[in-house]
């Protein structure tokens, strides 16, 4: 695995910090290359457990650099308390194994005001966003009304470049919202405060990256939430406001030469769904609420409630496609472990018709799932570290559902930890 990107095929919360974690151990570097601090990557090691947001998930192993990307929504405060917060628990970081691209922009305080402000005038009709500046952020960036983390080391033309976007914002945040404008002053003890505090991990990391790949270090893509979440190929207008697949990874990382050999996306056993939109598979009522406490299905970010559901096979097939994986990890099969009869969405019904397709967004509200039901194993595999171990039940639940999206499973998760996996290679 020279170069490979860890993504996700589904909604998100499918389990990949904890896969980008235990991949660390034979990748030299590790690349964070889209999204902000809107999600969480769940982590358990030797370290204690993590919700890492903006921190890639190698940052836990000695001798793995981690790279914040120049996709990435840089959010400088959330960076740093996150920074502490690994910090005070023994792990070592440093400019060495974090580095941060000078070509990142940065997320603004009043990004997450205008986000807080633009949803609450949604009011019901809103897109369920975490409130963490994310689309305002990428609005800014692609009209080119952002700050790269570069010109921190330019303090006279950054300061000339924030007076300008500020008198630009403020006509935003006191005309539409009838907020209070934002003042110089405050921006400066913004770059006080936080923006000084990660200025010693900014450096080109494209030079970097491109001296890594040279020289034949095995390289790791590490992407936020999932398929249906990306802006051009999710469940529009319920997406986050970047690239989620792979095909991105070579751009948002920095390096755009990189060549993705392998795709691993990760898939729950089970479906689950954080935020506003279209879920065909929706489980509701004493029947969701039983699944969601036996996956602790709760936001690593927001600690919102997860909606639940059987796992999708048409929305996996259609993640699988849109990511183009070469392979899959199936995370929390564990969870199931209750059940007698284990829920399996197969195929959806649309207009009276059965289909296999993943529908166009519009089109999604009027789909209904058609339900299959699979043997459980009633029994505890969280300590199973060998396929042929596997009760004959779950055998059959995995080799079906690969079979189903057409996607080999090599890689079963039976816990959070890091050991907590079966290889099937």
């Amino acid at each position: 695995m020279a170069n490979c990107a860890i993504v996700g095929i589904n909604w998100g919360d499918e389990g990949k910090g904890r896969m980008v974690d235990l991949f660390t151990k034979n990748f030299d570097v590790v690349v964070r290359f889209q999204g902000g601090g809107n999600a969480g990557h769940t982590v358990i090691n030797e370290h204690g457990k993590f919700a890492l947001h903006l921190l890639p998930s190698g940052i836990f192993r000695d001798g793995v650099v981690n790279i914040l990307g120049n996709g990435v929504a840089l959010d400088p405060e959330n960076l740093w308390t996150e920074m502490r917060d690994v910090l005070d628990k023994g792990v070592k970081i440093t400019p060495e194994n974090l580095r941060i691209s000078d070509r990142a922009s940065l997320l603004l305080p009043w990004h997450r005001d205008l986000d807080e402000l633009e949803e609450r005038r949604l009011a019901d009709k809103k897109f369920g966003s975490t409130k963490q500046g994310i689309a305002p952020f990428y609005s800014d960036k692609y009209q080119k009304k952002t700050i790269l983390a570069g010109e921190l080391f330019y303090p006279e033309e950054l300061k000339e470049h924030l007076a300008s976007l500020l008198e630009w914002k403020n006509l935003t945040l006191t005309k539409v919202y009838g907020a209070e404008p934002y003042t110089m002053e405050r921006l400066e003890e913004w770059l006080q405060t936080a923006c000084e505090k990660i200025k010693p991990y900014i450096c080109d990391t494209g030079a970097y990256l491109k001296e890594a790949q040279d020289a034949g270090k095995h390289i790791l893509f590490e992407a936020q939430l999932g398929s249906l979440r990306d802006l051009d190929y999710g469940i529009h207008p319920y997406t986050t406001s970047s690239n989620t697949t792979a095909a991105y990874a070579p751009i948002g990382s920095g390096l755009p030469s990189a060549r993705i050999m392998d795709v691993v996306g990760v898939v729950k056993a089970y479906s689950t769904c954080v935020g506003e939109g279209p879920f065909v598979c929706e489980m509701f009522g004493d029947e969701a609420e039983e699944l969601r406490k036996a996956g602790f299905e709760y936001g690593a970010k927001t600690g919102r409630p997860r909606r639940v559901g059987p796992l999708d096979i048409v929305a996996t097939r259609y993640g699988v496609e849109v990511q183009a994986a070469t392979e899959l990890a199936l995370t929390k099969l564990d969870v199931l472990s209750y059940l007698d009869k284990i829920p399996v969405c197969t195929h959806y019904l649309l207009k009276g018709e059965q289909t296999d397709r993943f529908p166009f967004p519009t089109a999604l509200k009027d789909a209904k799932p058609v339900i299959e039901y699979f043997d459980g194993w009633k029994c505890d595999i969280s300590g199973v570290r060998r396929w042929e171990d596997l009760p004959k039940e779950a055998q059959e639940y995995v080799t079906y559902l690969e079979k189903a999206v057409g996607c080999p499973i090599t890689y079963v998760s039976v816990g959070p930890e890091r050991d907590s996996i079966i290889i099937r290679k």
